[in-house]
């Protein structure tokens, strides 16, 4: 099942179920709990992050070729940071540059992104995709300047500004993708494929990382899991290729669909 998420034509937020078709009906019952699509249509107005996050854990150098063109080790343990829930940003709607922390040196991260459905802490391996709502694409956008020089060698900063979250377009459920470390990835600019690799290059796979983040940590419904990027970012490229305002950026994963959005300078 495609869960969207979005406006109807009195502001109100409401999921509906994405057919084969392209066309939307209303999700009846409760995303995190029983649910089914309805044969009522769906009056869409605007198209929304398919979740509304409760947290946005992200995981850094998590492909072996990605972690080779930054010039960094494997790591030992996956590569943790975070994301403020207020770096959402919804389909088609634009990502900003920065203009008051100006950044120079904005760039795109196509990523896989977990959904939690269930509550969980200390989970084991073998059970993690148990606890798997759904995935979704995911634009891990980054201002290198300030993650690299300024941000006092932590990542935060320069991975959390307004709009440095896309998700989208729907939210495919963990049914559909048995095996989510088998899936092509790209990141497309103005119509030039930058990046396209496969996630079965993760170092840490998609139960991997749910058994390391729920660690002594309890995961809530609605917690987002960015699982890193494969090679051929901007900052890696020669010369290299930072966003500016005028790009069209998209995010496309095999079986969940294709994420866009422009770019813009923050107003």
């Amino acid at each position: 099942m495609k869960i969207v998420r979005y406006l109807d034509p009195l502001d109100l937020i409401r999921h509906g179920v994405l057919k084969d078709d392209g066309s939307i009906v209303l999700l009846e019952g409760d995303v995190f709990g029983e649910h089914r699509a309805s044969n009522t249509p769906a009056e869409v107005q605007k198209l929304l992050a398919p979740v509304a996050p409760v947290a946005i854990a992200c995981i850094g150098l998590n492909y072996r070729h990605h972690a080779a063109e930054s010039g960094a080790p494997i790591p030992q343990w996956p590569v943790l940071f975070h994301k403020s829930i207020s770096a959402l940003q919804n389909p088609g709607d634009p990502i900003e540059i920065p203009t008051t922390l100006a950044s120079h040196q904005v760039d795109y991260e196509c990523e896989l992104a977990i959904v939690i459905g269930k509550r969980c802490k200390n989970v084991k391996k073998e059970d993690a995709l148990s606890y798997v709502l759904g995935y979704t694409c995911a634009n891990d956008v980054s201002a290198r300047d300030w993650q690299r020089e300024w941000g006092g060698s932590q990542w935060c900063r320069g991975k959390t500004f307004d709009t440095f979250c896309p998700l989208g377009p729907a939210l495919v459920t963990a049914d559909e993708i048995p095996n989510p470390n088998a899936l092509q990835i790209k990141t497309i600019v103005n119509g030039e494929v930058l990046q396209d690799w496969n996630t079965n290059d993760m170092i840490f796979d998609v139960p991997s990382l749910i058994e390391f983040l729920s660690g002594s940590t309890t995961l809530l419904p609605g917690t987002v899991i960015l699982t890193g990027t494969p090679h051929g970012v901007g900052m890696a490229r020669t010369p290299p290729r930072w966003l500016v305002e005028g790009d069209e950026v998209t995010i496309e994963i095999e079986k969940i669909g294709k994420l866009t959005n422009p770019v813009k300078l923050e107003a």
